[in-house]
């Protein structure tokens, strides 16, 4: 393959190939970044046009098995449903292009990314972006705008930019951005948690002093702070506009000759607009109050249908498209001159909140979350290592666990469509994700899967930062550790020239009519999880300082209240399973196991519980699946170390004579219980001098003997008859 254009950029370099392959397509590019070689492709239908008022963009996002020298896993050894990288990888590229079209683009458009061949340390997002950004650009599309990406991390103190994979598995951020030279467009970023070792203090009854001075793991969520995100923003912005002007300019002379774009742009009636306004204004005002209770309000069709019946001669198509334009003029000047939105609130303020805790009484936990018309239903289910769900990335050696799942579902029914429930789409795959950002990095594990389902049944503004605050609950409301309490809200912003007004907690009205709209969640220190889209002409980052500042008040609100609900939370007792990590005198952890495990099994079958034990560091943890059991395992446990730590030690060397007691007759011999406790086995032929047929012509269970230790193999003692 022969490369026309080689870009060294920061921590990487990229190789671009034109017009070698899949030359029917309006653009093509195969990019080639160390071993990882990606095919993109851009095609537009020029005879055809949507007759709908949105972008009819398609991106999509494929991955070849073969890239990394692999088989497709499962039973069908081809490549079918996208993985959920895939579907996440293709929202990224869509959210990053669609800005550059202009209003009015209507000829369906495919934008299609093969991964061919795959380096384990590229970072295929970014490079997905790059490459159906670069075959846009050199399309014969008229859209000469370069956008790019960059993944910031933050490892050892450092900001790192385009780190390795290996790099980020070390990093406590995850910041990905994407821009022109001048505009930031797209912003997805995670504050990436951590195990810090802390010394204490372990108060336990049955350990020497000399190991109470422990070291123990505490979680720390790495959230970053606002003023320390924008510093890095501007950092990372300083770097898209360098890779964004490299690519320019080695693009724009090979770029093929656009032909003309035929927007539809249809004007908006003057005569009905002024009508509207006029006739109906106090009809509007009563709508929009309407449609800020609802996003499925039927407020704006009444009136169109009132309207149509004083002017049967107009276009129905057309005065809808007035009736939208006045709402949205009114609602927008409403915000900016008046400071009051349509439901009647200030710009920062929050809709009401209320709380409810374990309302499903056979599920591990759950937890109720309403906000204004917004309510999420957020399920915990708790389960052990092999419960984690099995997944491959292209980029891993072997196949991964995810052990902390968020799953998000949006049914018809919260926005009140008639329409059945279906597979996850894309928006539903995206909004899991940013939860599960927001909490994973708080979240302490121990070693257990998790796993949020977030039913949404009622949505009218930001269901994914519901799910977020209503994700923390089930949290606690299953007794799990968080380092501090996390909660989310969606942000918006209204802007005419230099106005600006910056609005807290959107609704959905708000998110329609808006400029723009992103979603910050965190604890009262910083940021853990943030999405945000922008239109081009971006955002200055002192507007967005003051937006995030604004975001820090409304979270610090939300999460008082999130505070006060936690002290009204009733465990599931009996159906909560749960875990307890305590610490034992490592001297004790024999007894605790027992000769040959008995004592510890029948420990685990009496109390339904698994018993994972550190024999170095005297470490015993127990997982049951209610309380009650692992409240009795461990006064189990503690009552056998008790016991010991009451009784002498015996301790038996070969050559020994002791009194025993004959406990169980098995065919091949016996075993004798010694004195402190411990068993030995004699076998049937250490019985008699003589030949004996059966074990119970010479002794009795219960009977007592003199015996003679006469070896050591491991823990098990060997025995034969004194003489």
């Amino acid at each position: 393959m022969k490369y026309d254009i080689t870009l060294a950029l920061t921590n990487k370099e990229e190789s671009y190939a034109l017009n070698q392959v899949a030359a029917q397509a309006n653009g093509a590019v195969w990019l080639k970044s160390g071993n990882t070689v990606i095919l993109a492709t851009v095609v537009v239908d020029e005879t055809d046009f949507v007759d709908e008022d949105f972008l009819p963009l398609t991106v999509q996002y494929v991955e070849k098995s073969y890239a990394a020298g692999k088989f497709p896993g499962g039973f069908i050894k081809r490549e079918t449903k996208p993985s959920d990288f895939e579907a996440l990888t293709s929202r990224i590229v869509d959210r990053s292009l669609r800005p550059l079209f202009p209003k009015g683009f209507a000829n369906p458009i495919q934008i299609t990314v093969m991964v061919l061949s795959c380096d384990s340390e590229a970072d295929l997002q970014v490079l997905a972006l790059n490459a159906a950004s670069a075959a846009l650009y050199l399309s014969d599309l008229d859209i000469f705008t370069s956008v790019s990406a960059v993944r910031v991390g933050k490892i050892d103190g450092e900001i790192v930019f385009n780190p390795t994979l290996s790099q980020l598995k070390n990093s406590t951020l995850d910041l990905y951005l994407a821009g022109s030279v001048d505009d930031m467009l797209m912003i997805e970023m995670q504050a990436c948690g951590s195990d810090e070792a802390v010394v204490m203090d372990i108060v336990e009854p049955f350990i020497e002093p000399a190991l109470s001075a422990q070291t123990l793991m505490q979680r720390q969520s790495n959230a970053v702070a606002e003023d320390e995100l924008i510093e890095i923003l501007a950092q990372a912005q300083a770097e898209l506009k360098k890779a964004n002007t490299a690519y320019e300019n080695s693009f724009k002379p090979l770029a093929k000759s656009p032909f003309e774009l035929k927007c539809v742009v249809s004007e908006i009636d003057g005569e009905m607009v002024e009508y509207v306004r006029t006739h109906h204004t106090d009809d509007l005002k009563r709508g929009i109050n309407n449609m800020a209770k609802t996003e499925r309000s039927t407020a704006l069709r009444t009136i169109r249908k009132a309207i149509m019946q004083e002017k049967p001669e107009w276009n129905e198509h057309e005065l809808k498209k007035a009736i939208e334009s006045v709402k949205r003029t009114m609602v927008r000047a409403q915000i900016l001159d008046e400071k009051v939105r349509a439901d009647g609130r200030a710009l920062n303020q929050v809709r009401p909140i209320t709380i409810e805790t374990n309302v499903l009484p056979s599920a591990h936990a759950s937890a109720l979350f309403t906000r204004g018309q917004t309510q999420a239903l957020v399920i915990l289910t708790l389960g052990g290592p092999k419960d984690a769900q099995m997944f491959e990335n292209l980029t891993d050696s072997g196949t991964q666990n995810e052990a902390f799942m968020v799953h998000y579902n949006f049914p018809g029914f919260s926005v009140g469509e008639p329409s059945p429930i279906g597979a996850p789409r894309r928006r539903e795959l995206g909004h899991g994700n940013l939860a599960k950002r927001a909490l994973e990095g708080a979240t302490s594990r121990n070693g257990q899967t998790i796993r949020l389902v977030s039913e949404i049944l009622e949505s009218n503004g930001s269901s994914s930062m519901a799910t977020v605050c209503g994700g923390y609950m089930a949290l606690r409301a299953g007794d799990i550790e968080v380092s501090e309490p996390i909660a989310g809200v969606a942000m918006g912003m209204v802007q005419e020239n230099d106005r600006y007004a910056i609005l807290s907690d959107i609704m959905g009205l708000e998110d329609h009519d808006g400029d723009l709209d992103f979603k910050v969640a965190g604890s009262k220190y910083g940021i853990t999880a943030m999405q945000m889209d922008i239109k081009l002409g971006g955002i200055h980052l002192d507007v967005l300082r003051s937006a995030l500042y604004q975001a820090a008040e409304a979270r610090a609100h939300i999460i008082d209240i999130m505070i006060g609900a936690e002290e009204n939370i009733e465990l599931n007792e009996g159906t909560l399973p749960s875990t307890d990590l305590f610490h034992v005198d490592p001297s004790f952890i024999g007894d605790i196991i027992g000769q040959a495990g008995k004592t510890i099994r029948e420990i685990i079958e009496k109390f339904d519980v698994a018993i994972d034990i550190d024999k170095k560091k005297g470490s015993v943890k127990l997982t049951g699946k209610n309380r009650e059991g692992l409240r009795g395992a461990r006064d189990h446990i503690e009552g056998i170390v008790s016991g010991v730590e009451s009784t002498p030690k015996v301790e038996y060397k070969v050559g020994d004579v002791v009194n025993g007691k004959v406990k169980k007759i098995v065919d091949f011999g016996a075993f004798i219980e010694l004195p402190g406790g411990i068993d030995g086995l004699i076998h049937i032929s250490k019985l008699s001098d003589g030949h004996i047929n059966r074990v119970s012509d010479v002794v009795s269970e219960g009977d007592e003997l003199m015996v003679e230790i006469v070896e050591f193999k491991g823990n098990k003692i060997g025995l034969a008859r004194a003489k």
